[in-house]
């Protein structure tokens, strides 16, 4: 059984191919994690995953989607995913992180408080984008970083991967997909600008290179690095899986070792063809035309479906999201459901 089989990342070896998608709690305060991210992604590494990559965490203050992100742009917010990333390792799983910026995503609720903008009064901060355009009617207007601007952006993705390694998290995972600030550049949905990042599909990509860049540049060589894309804008003038292909192609040489292929989220109102493994086809498409590990994610939510995806070569690894929050302990279902061993905590071994 494929899925259960262990996965090379340069050094690490994941104990199976499950991994649990990276899924926001706004619950921090400060963007420091607390005891809520402590069970939430303990109870995931109890649960027999091969790696637990925490939510997106925030490179600056302004990069938070919500008042409520975690982070890492300082040292408190360091020090407190340590005992974390300690307790995930513990227990046989990879520690990896999401680095991210919301861009013009970002100053919103908490989405059970609607997850709108923040209004005045409410907290509200400057956002920022590549071009001055507001996600959608009634958002924040952003305004176009400049030169300045994006250096500063690259240097917080530098700052906070070091951080991510002091923290003791062994993988990171650069999020450029779901309308964030690095997908905002990609797409020409939300890159309007005429300069040397944006228009032709070169400089559209270039933060994306030069973030990745930065990170590799102080990520250890033995650590891998993922980068999570939108493979598709799901609107015929926007970003696509042809330029993800191209994409793919380039960053493989820059220290990139696995695609996770996401889609959507630059713009509101389309038309997504919701199903199961509805995503899969674009990440099938990435590693059969560029040769790059992939990950497939997207309302996979049965063990049979995840084990065919990997059996299949669509993808080398499997993200479970929503289904890891109905049940912490998925890859454990789906071990026994599949016929394959895993090891359980010698706390719970009396139950197997």
């Amino acid at each position: 059984m494929n899925l259960f089989t262990p996965y090379q990342q340069r050094s690490l070896s994941l104990r199976n191919r499950l991994v649990i998608a990276p899924m926001c709690q706004y619950s921090a305060r400060e963007g420091v994690p607390n005891e809520w991210h402590s069970v939430h992604l303990g109870s995931r590494a109890v649960g027999g995953a091969g790696l637990i990559i925490a939510e997106a965490t925030a490179v600056s203050a302004e990069g938070r989607i919500s008042a409520q992100d975690v982070g890492l742009w300082n040292d408190a917010q360091r020090d407190a995913w340590k005992p974390i990333t300690g307790f995930v390792r513990e227990h046989g799983a990879i520690a990896g992180v999401q680095l991210a910026h919301a861009g013009r995503k970002a100053s919103v609720h908490q989405p059970w408080m609607g997850g709108g903008p923040l209004g005045e009064g409410e907290g509200a901060w400057q956002t920022f984008a590549p071009s001055a355009v507001p996600f959608d009617r009634d958002w924040h207007t952003p305004v176009a970083l400049d030169e300045a601007g994006i250096k500063a952006v690259i240097d917080d993705f530098r700052a906070a991967a070091i951080r991510a390694l002091d923290a003791g998290f062994q993988l990171i995972e650069v999020h450029a997909a779901h309308g964030y600030l690095l997908h905002q550049f990609l797409s020409p949905l939300s890159n309007l600008r005429d300069d040397a990042y944006g228009g032709s599909f070169e400089n559209r990509t270039r933060l994306v290179r030069e973030v990745l860049v930065a990170v590799r540049e102080v990520w250890p060589e033995s650590l891998p690095l993922w980068l999570r894309i939108s493979a598709t804008d799901w609107r015929d003038d926007g970003w696509d899986i042809e330029q993800s292909v191209a994409l793919a192609r380039m960053v493989s040489s820059l220290g990139v070792d696995l695609i996770d292929v996401s889609t959507g989220g630059v713009v509101p109102h389309v038309k997504i063809p919701l199903a199961p493994g509805y995503q899969v086809p674009f990440a099938a498409r990435i590693r059969r035309d560029t040769g790059m590990p992939t990950g497939a994610v997207g309302l996979i939510t049965e063990p049979s479906h995840a084990a065919a995806i990997v059996d299949a070569g669509d993808a080398d690894v499997v993200l479970i999201a929503r289904e890891s929050l109905r049940d912490p302990y998925f890859p454990r279902r789906a071990a026994r459901e599949l016929g394959a061993s895993i090891d359980a905590p010698v706390q719970y071994q009396r139950a197997w």
